[in-house]
């Protein structure tokens, strides 16, 4: 590989791409060559099923100083393999794209240009309409909420993505092995575009997210960047209390006026009642306890066992 700093450099996390990544390389270089840029591509392989790793040896062979391959020792997830092709990126600007052909390469440009228009640090490849499956698109769904939420942000976010240089330097500073890649480019900055891209359907295989991945992501943001879930709880108990007062209040004045006895039932009611919300409460602070004890054994991102 070249010395010399790129242009543009993509990272491509990969994941069962064996049928996509030669086309993926082909379409990304004929547009890149077209525009004039010098560009590398970074394949990372995230310990797939297939053999993706001898299609990016192969292309490697093929273009030495245009692709860097890197295997992970094990599958570490897309964020994680993203944030080890930041490491690895030597171009001023940084683009993200996914192996499986549903965003056209050709529309990198794209996010270069809207990055020159505005001076955005964080270009973001938006879908006028999602060729996922229905269940995808719901989970896409409920995790751009819960960023809208967590950052006070609107609109929603894709992997398909450009960085500055800058930016990138910010974001591989921190030490989490829990990466979520947007919450902590809307931590570092909130100059922020978005431009219309064209989205197809999986060109092979299917999506490596399913709903519980979707969920886990979902959480990782919530409990990783916000302390909205304690926070809730405050809330929570405010409006249990009010609520355990009301009814306390009725029971009595049910027993003054009509002497209606108060019984067992909503006292045994009441004991479950309040026994799961104290479950609910230990859960939420195991979980942030739970995570400082991760943090604490420091644990890597990522671990490399070959570099091409």
């Amino acid at each position: 590989m070249e010395n010399t700093v790129k242009e543009i450099s993509v990272v491509v996390p990969v994941y069962n791409g064996e049928k996509t990544i030669a086309e993926l390389f082909e379409r990304i270089k004929k547009t890149l060559d077209s525009e004039g840029y010098s560009f590398e591509v970074i394949f990372i392989e995230d310990c797939g099923k297939d053999q993706s790793w001898k299609e990016i040896e192969r292309l490697k062979s093929l273009y030495p100083n245009e692709i860097v391959g890197i295997k992970l020792s094990r599958n570490f997830g897309q964020h994680n393999a993203t944030i080890c092709g930041y490491q690895h990126a030597s171009g001023n600007l940084i683009v993200t794209i996914d192996d499986d052909l549903q965003i056209f390469p050709e529309d990198i440009p794209v996010l270069i240009n809207k990055h020159r228009e505005t001076g955005a640090e964080l270009v973001y490849g938006s879908y006028g309409e999602k060729n996922h499956a229905a269940f995808r698109n719901m989970g896409s769904l409920v995790v751009n909420k819960t960023l809208n939420l967590a950052f006070g942000t609107t609109g929603s976010i894709t992997s398909f993505r450009l960085i500055t240089k800058n930016l990138r330097d910010n974001i591989v500073t921190h030490k989490q092995s829990f990466v979520f890649l947007d919450g902590l480019f809307n931590w570092h900055t909130s100059h922020i575009a978005k431009v219309l891209v064209r989205h197809q359907s999986r060109a092979e295989g299917r999506s490596g997210y399913n709903i519980w991945k979707l969920i886990q992501l979902s959480s990782n943001m919530l409990f990783n960047f916000t302390t909205l879930p304690l926070k809730s709880l405050i809330y929570l108990g405010l409006l249990i209390s009010f609520l355990s007062f009301s009814v306390g209040f009725y029971f009595i004045l049910r027993k003054v006026i009509f002497d209606v006895p108060v019984g067992f039932t909503s006292i045994i009611v009441s004991i479950f009642f309040m026994g799961g919300i104290t479950l609910l409460v230990l859960g939420v602070i195991g979980e942030y306890i739970g995570r400082l004890y991760t943090l604490q054994n420091d644990k890597p991102q990522h671990s490399i066992k070959k570099i091409l």
